[in-house]
């Protein structure tokens, strides 16, 4: 079959290429601003317009369609025109086509006429504007053309169709796959698996037995997301050859991704490769095609090993963890779905392989004591990064007969695997960590010292006060503030006292990590009076903790010396005020926030609006609703989280404006912040950003969160939602995995959108219960719908 290019050409023509310039040159400027001139003029202009769908620059060529396009109707019939009578020129076809696609005006009827015109490339194009338009209107004559004798117009109408979507296109397309014709039997494939349409599973299965199309039907079948084609993917498992294995592979995992997005947290694909296929002969064949497959078709064999089991699984896996990193995670993955059945490989590979086998199987290492001997001797490993996965994977594991191990790892040359050392320590315990901890803290290893205070502090071993006040003594700096850093945790007044004597040390290091420990403490007057004559000391960190120590007291009567502050010389200190200023309830302290959200400097201004929002006070809602939609994107993110803190109207309103915010970690904060809020009106928020492809899926993750009134908002929008919402809208409810999201589903059913219906048909049935099943049954019996009558059957019949 001959193939097209964009605007739809004769059998053979050639395309002609266009370079895109990333700036304009001054002739094309000035071309542009002579078509926008033009374009103001209205219908006068109109024929200088249509003379420049020709023009060679692509920049000017655009502004023309965008000129042509706004101009709506009166635009229409001689772009139509342009089809019939000057297809002469490649690039000015695409222009119209372009230009019709994305027309204001009315353009179904001039188009449609043109339908019956005897140049096949002419009609090409007709379909290529129906179906970029997605026009309902079109679909009659696009199944027509899906017969037409020229196999060009044929496959642009399979297209179209499939662009279009909906039950009324699918039998159009199931003609399509009946036609007996080579090169419109595979695009009809390919545009019936995207369909996702429950009906074209059947025919879709029945080329599976020709040689010819079962590979692209298999694919076709995974994209389908159908529970229906299951059973016989999993029989091409059982009896394909290696490539149809591999095909199958990724279809099945295709639909079990599919089914999780529509219903949660389903495990269709796991229990058909379960009970149908012998684990121990599954696994070794699918273990067998691993040999010559690509990364995807690698990842999707180890989904499936991971789901099936079997002696070979672990093995199989295991020699994938040193692929590629997708196919490596997969494995990863894989060998954790396979539980015990993977231990005795993973240990064995943990005491047998070299230091990059192990980073991978380590975090692999579950909560199971019968691997700490092998996780032990990873500590000794002699790649830094394996020995502190070695001590996160012993805490991860709970096993407090690794203490001794781990403390002996404390005077490790690398400071990431004494942190993780440490780390794990005070996650497990034990009873002999007081006495090791105590014990260390005596080490002349300065390393192993602090690591000592450090867990000596964490658990505020009261034995360990006499330990950190001997450490204050030293001249190593490093030791006086692990000390330090512990004295607020042990409940002894001499901790205290010996904080207040490091306040006045000759080192600023000392004084300030002093001034920082008093902000642990216990509220009183000698605290306050030390903290207070921070605020003046020389060096800027002293006062920085100073003031920071003050606010996380609570401590109001400070407040006019913190203010005082606002203009220190050092960045930090000034965020400190700020910061500090946020704790206190005086309107001093408001005022000086409310000035700092409007701060030259970055910092100072967003520890303001945090601050601001941490008050909740209705009059510093204003400024951050304005803060929210201005400025880098870091502040107006500050700004978003603060708004969200507030319990107001206005609060949505902004969320939703921020989701349209052109930076992404706006827009994810901004559905994220709607997703944890109560109301129907965030969940009708949530609901108008579904039509952005970009935030849908995101979107959909977060109407699945069950606030109050998530489930009556959804049962709304259901009332009036599309072919493309109303699967969505079910598939929140489906993922729910809740009695009244369920309950909503069989209320779904007789909601008066009859796309709803059919999208809740699949939901329903899923959910196996009688009266899901009588629900079907009613609806397939009585629905005025046809569509959801046929859905509901085909529910049924599964």
């Amino acid at each position: 079959m001959d193939t097209r290019g964009q605007a739809g050409s004769p059998k053979g023509a050639g395309v002609r290429a266009v370079s895109h310039p990333l700036s304009l040159s001054s002739e094309d400027r000035a071309r542009v601003e002579a078509v926008e001139a033009l374009a103001r003029r209205g219908t006068t202009g109109l024929d200088a317009l249509l003379v420049d769908l020709d023009t060679p620059s692509w920049a000017v060529r655009r502004a023309v369609i965008g000129a042509l396009a706004r101009m709506g109707t009166p635009a229409v019939a001689p772009l139509c025109e342009v089809f019939r009578q000057r297809r002469d020129n490649e690039a000015r076809l695409a222009a119209a086509v372009e230009a019709l696609v994305a027309s204001t005006g009315e353009v179904d009827e001039c188009i449609l006429a043109l339908g019956e015109d005897p140049n096949p490339a002419v009609v090409c194009d007709v379909a290529q504007v129906l179906g970029r338009r997605r026009s309902r209107r079109g679909v009659p004559l696009l199944a027509k053309l899906t017969v037409h004798p020229d196999d060009n117009v044929a496959v642009a109408a399979i297209e179209a169709l499939g662009r279009i979507g909906g039950g009324a296109t699918v039998d159009a397309l199931l003609a399509a796959l009946g036609s007996g014709n080579f090169f419109r039997i595979f695009p009809a494939i390919d545009v019936l698996g995207r369909s996702g349409d429950p009906s074209v599973v059947t025919p879709l299965l029945g080329l599976l037995s020709d040689p010819l199309y079962m590979t692209e039907a298999t694919r076709a079948l995974g994209r389908t997301g159908q529970e229906a084609a299951v059973p016989a993917l999993v029989g091409l498992l059982q009896r394909g050859n290696d490539a149809a294995m591999r095909v199958a592979a990724v279809a099945l995992v295709e639909i079990h991704e599919a089914q999780v997005q529509r219903f949660g947290g389903t495990r269709v694909v796991q229990s058909a490769l379960r009970t149908k296929a012998p684990a121990a002969d599954l696994g070794r064949r699918l273990a067998r095609c691993l040999s010559g497959a690509d990364a995807a078709e690698k990842a999707a064999l180890s989904r499936l090993l991971g789901w099936v089991g079997g002696p070979d699984a672990a093995t199989g896996l295991l020699a994938l963890l040193d692929a590629e990193p997708t196919v490596a995670r997969a494995a990863a993955s894989a060998l954790t779905e396979l539980g015990p059945e993977a231990d005795g490989p993973i240990l064995q590979a943990l005491r047998d392989g070299d230091s990059a086998r192990r980073m991978v199987l380590l975090p692999l290492v579950v909560r199971r004591s019968a691997a700490v001997p092998e996780v032990m001797l990873c500590l000794e490993d002699r790649d830094a990064l394996v020995r502190a996965l070695a001590a996160d994977t012993l805490s991860r594991i709970g096993e407090p007969a690794a203490v001794s191990a781990l403390f002996a790892r404390l005077g490790d040359d690398d400071p990431r695997v004494v942190q993780a050392a440490v780390g794990a320590i005070q996650s497990l315990g034990s009873e002999l960590t007081e006495e090791l901890a105590l014990e260390a803290a005596g080490s002349p290893d300065p390393r192993r010292r602090r690591a000592a205070l450090r867990i000596i502090s964490y658990f505020g071993y009261s034995r360990g006060l006499d330990v950190l006040l001997q450490a204050m003594r030293e001249q190593d700096e490093r030791l006086r503030d692990a000390a330090i850093y512990g004295l607020p945790f042990i409940d002894d007044p001499r901790a205290v006292d010996a904080l207040l004597e490091a306040a006045r040390h000759d080192s600023e290091r000392t004084r300030a990590a002093a001034m920082r420990a008093l902000g642990q403490t216990e509220k009183e007057a000698r605290v306050t009076s030390c903290l207070l004559g921070g605020l003046n000391d020389k060096d800027a960190w002293v006062r920085y903790y100073a003031c920071q120590s003050l606010g996380k007291l609570n401590e109001e009567a400070a407040a006019d010396a913190i203010v005082a502050l606002a203009n220190d010389d050092a960045g930090q200190v000034r965020v400190a005020v700020v910061d500090a200023l946020a704790h206190l309830h005086t309107e001093s302290a408001m005022a000086a926030l409310r000035r700092a959200a409007s701060s030259e400097d970055s910092d100072v201004r967003r520890a303001a609006l945090l601050g601001l929002g941490v008050s909740k006070r209705p009059d510093a809602l204003p400024v951050l609703l304005e803060a929210a939609t201005k400025g880098e994107p870091a502040t107006r993110l500050v700004a978003l989280s603060a708004v969200a803190e507030y319990d107001v109207p206005e609060t949505v309103s902004a969320l939703l404006r921020s989701a349209g915010d052109p930076d992404e970690g706006v827009r994810s904060a901004a559905v994220g912040f709607l997703a944890t809020r109560s109301g129907t009106h965030a969940t009708q928020a949530l609901v108008s950003l579904l039509g952005d492809p970009a935030l849908r899926e995101r979107v959909v993750s977060a109407l699945s969160l069950p606030a109050d009134g998530r489930i009556p908002g959804l049962l709304t929008a259901l009332e009036a939602a599309d072919d493309l919402v109303a699967p969505l809208l079910v598939a929140a409810l489906a993922r729910m995995q809740r009695a009244d999201a369920r309950a909503a589903l069989l209320s779904a059913m007789r909601t008066s959108s009859p796309s709803g219906r059919r999208a809740a048909a699949a939901a329903v049935a899923a959910l196996g219960t009688v009266e899901a099943r009588e629900e079907l049954e009613r609806a397939a019996a009585q629905d005025e719908d046809p569509e959801v009558r046929r859905a509901c059957l085909l529910a049924l019949s599964r």
